[in-house]
């Protein structure tokens, strides 16, 4: 069934120069001369081309644009909700790079250009469940990770997969604060990382991500908290042993490494039991899984899941 996504009032919608700013770019270009010798990017704001819609129409209202660009977490822009979308204007995705190296056959350093191109473009649309107990539905845009990770053929050592965010505290203002130590890290396993439902991502509603939501690639794994879908990357590391993520260091009694969701398993601070959508005022009910049991519980068969949080 082809996906409607139904039309958002204008009236509902931030204006996009509060989060897009491409006229320093522009003003590089004296004229279509010079514009003509620049290689062809794609910048925040932009439609990406060839996107194939998502095939069924989804139970859950979409979040609305506004809500998804101006609600984050993102502690490299600032740890209130609002942050990202006040400070990320300062982040400049392009040039960009991913260095895919460790346990591969075939390293190899990418430039985002050629991310973009690697695999068919698809419309995903997943839940995104946050630790704090609020959630969102959001069409995203991507491929699975899977794609890129073939190509650079794991080895047999290759029991993890690690992601590092970009670290630069002049672009990033909230790496100046110690909230983490930086750079952000994030890990899988690799059984995790080659699942289908793991989608290497690049723009929501169609268009080019916002840098607010992890531009210009972020990972997201719609069946684990909101944290381990990591923004920005930079490097991404295939590992015999499992890694210490960002959050595992800060608080390891809070946060463990795999971080499904599992309304049985509270935060030490709060339950898990309950959601607030946003956009919505009652709580609902929180998934297994974040409603992808069906399709990932076979990961952990025989796995104790309070123990293995």
């Amino acid at each position: 069934m082809k996906l409607h996504i139904p039309t958002i009032p204008s009236s509902e919608i931030t204006p996009k120069e509060l989060f897009y700013n491409r006229r320093n770019f522009m003003q590089l270009a004296a004229g279509a001369t010079m514009m003509s010798l620049l290689p062809q990017s794609v910048f925040a704001g932009d439609k990406l081309p060839n996107v194939k819609k998502a095939d069924e129409t989804p139970t859950d209202k979409l979040t609305s644009f506004k809500d998804i660009t101006s609600y984050n977490n993102f502690y490299e822009f600032g740890t209130s909700k609002e942050s990202p979308a006040e400070n990320a204007g300062s982040l400049k995705t392009r040039p960009w790079t991913i260095s895919v190296e460790g346990e591969v056959k075939k390293p190899k350093v990418y430039d985002i250009e050629e991310l973009l191109k690697l695999a068919p473009l698809e419309e995903r649309i997943y839940r995104l469940r946050c630790v704090e107990a609020w959630s969102m539905v959001i069409p995203w845009v991507g491929y699975p990770l899977a794609e890129l990770l073939k190509l650079v053929e794991p080895t047999s050592k290759a029991k993890f997969v690690e992601f590092i965010s970009l670290e630069d505290h002049d672009q990033m203002p909230g790496q100046k604060s110690a909230t983490l130590e930086w750079p952000y890290r994030e890990g899988l396993r690799i059984d995790e990382a080659m699942h289908p439902l793991t989608l290497l991502t690049v723009g929501l509603y169609g268009e080019v991500l916002p840098n607010q939501n992890g531009a210009p690639i972020r990972l997201v794994v719609p069946w684990k908290y909101g944290f381990k879908s990591a923004k920005s990357i930079v490097k991404i590391r295939l590992l015999e042993n499992q890694p210490t993520t960002s959050w595992m260091k800060a608080g390891p009694a809070e946060y463990g490494f795999y971080s499904n969701v599992n309304p049985a398993v509270d935060h030490p601070r709060w339950t898990q039991a309950k959601e607030r959508r946003i956009g919505e005022f009652l709580k609902r009910p929180t998934l297994p899984f974040n409603g992808y049991e069906d399709q990932v519980a076979h990961l952990y068969s025989g796995m104790d899941l309070i123990k293995n949080f």
